[in-house]
């Protein structure tokens, strides 16, 4: 049998709640500041292996190794998570096909570029054909990306424009995105020459 003096130095003795979560190691809070960024990646390989369409909140987040609710946490809603991937993988784009034209320094070396951007960066590999295939689709259905695809091509026409007048500028990335939609969906083999000689016609270098 237990007295009150015993019960009363027990209860002394031991800690209550706060005092126990007071002496507890505290958790210390995971640090990722790469998190965002690297669901941003993981959306652009979802879109690549699924299509817009089979891109979720869940399916991102698990590719990313991510909790779901960092979904909500970083971007307000789906629309704005595909905005912000396609922006950023426009940028990508943008600044590659710049790269490509800062090699230039005549009219002839640029349409070489510009081949060779076609070539290895916008269809450098499935996963780039998919993602520029169905950003395409999208801004094609969805007028509010429409700003992506217009910084996309006003930085695009202002690298041609280095070399070429206004017109012919717009004739030639309307040729970029032509001919890279058709060698994409084309079986027969690419002839790299006949690729160059169009530019340089459009140019009226040949």
């Amino acid at each position: 049998m237990t007295n009150d003096a015993d019960t009363d130095s027990a209860a002394a003795a031991e800690p209550d709640g706060a005092d126990r979560a007071a002496s507890s190691p505290r958790q210390p809070r995971r640090f990722d500041p790469d998190r965002k960024q690297r669901i941003i990646e993981a959306c652009l390989d979802v879109i690549a292996e699924r299509g817009v369409r089979g891109t979720s909140h869940r399916v991102v987040a698990a590719a990313a190794n991510v909790p779901l609710g960092s979904m909500t946490y970083h971007f307000d809603g789906m629309d704005d998570l595909l905005h912000q991937t396609f922006d950023q993988y426009a940028q990508q784009c943008i600044d590659r096909f710049a790269a490509r034209m800062a090699a230039a320094t005549t009219p002839d070396e640029a349409c070489e570029q510009i081949a060779r951007h076609i070539e290895s960066d916008l269809l450098g590999t499935q996963r780039d054909l998919t993602i520029n295939l169905e950003f395409y689709t999208l801004a094609a259905r969805d007028p509010s990306y429409r700003d992506v695809t217009d910084r996309w091509m006003a930085a695009s026409r202002a690298e041609l424009e280095r070399f070429f007048d206004a017109p012919t500028a717009m004739l030639m990335d309307a040729m970029i995105e032509g001919m890279s939609l058709h060698r994409a969906l084309d079986d027969v083999p690419r002839d790299a020459q006949t690729l160059r000689d169009g530019f340089r016609r459009i140019a009226g270098l040949s």
